[in-house]
């Protein structure tokens, strides 16, 4: 085994292009010369990481995940009011998803079906991990009074709603992430708008006219 194709960041840097692969043109559509040529490994290198294609995406799918778990479970793990803990947890789905070079969770949401059952298990695992923590935050929401219109399905909306900004969101567009979570906490927390923060007057200066 050579010491590049054994080298760890070589395997990192073949997940990066591989979800960036599958995130552009499709599991299906993206061939295992497709993630070669992008990494630069010689068309059989990248077996000493992955033995299938199959491999690569459960791998991209599990590390997306691992990486907004610990992301979410340090919030978790913070003192924060529960309007704080949920506005905080947003930012991080937001920035996971849409943020530059976020590629992992966008092709677990559009290749799920790709999967197969081996792979799914161990990703379905991490999501129930995931959404635990997000459904403790809920219910304090609810206890509080801060979710207002509580109902049997508040976790399935709340995602649905994130996760289609991936469809239609544009980075160079009118609306920032932050923008998002503003409007993101308004819509399920009904919370009133923020006032805008005005420029401050300029002084008149002598002989200036109104």
């Amino acid at each position: 085994m050579s010491r590049r194709a054994d080298d760890p960041g070589r395997r990192g840097q073949l997940l990066r292009e591989s979800a960036r692969l599958f995130r552009e043109k499709g599991y299906d559509a993206t061939s295992v010369r497709d993630i070669a040529a992008a990494t630069g490994l010689q068309s059989g290198s990248w077996v000493y990481h992955f033995k299938t294609k199959q491999d690569i995406l459960a791998a991209v799918m599990e590390q997306g995940l691992q990486q907004a778990l610990e992301r979410i479970e340090a919030i978790a793990r913070e003192e924060l009011p529960p309007r704080a803990h949920f506005r905080a947890l947003v930012r991080t789905h937001l920035d996971t998803l849409l943020g530059p070079g976020q590629d992992f969770i966008p092709v677990l949401l559009y290749d799920w079906r790709s999967l197969h059952k081996p792979g799914r298990e161990r990703v379905i695992a991490l999501q129930k991990r995931y959404e635990q923590v997000w459904a403790q935050v809920i219910e304090r929401l609810q206890r509080t009074g801060d979710w207002a219109m509580p109902t049997r399905i508040d976790r399935l909306m709340l995602f649905g709603a994130l996760n289609w900004m991936a469809q239609w969101y544009r980075p160079r567009g009118p609306l920032s992430v932050a923008q998002l979570v503003d409007d993101a906490e308004r819509f399920f927390l009904r919370t009133p708008a923020r006032p805008r923060s005005r420029a401050p007057a300029q002084r008149r200066t002598r002989g200036s006219r109104a």
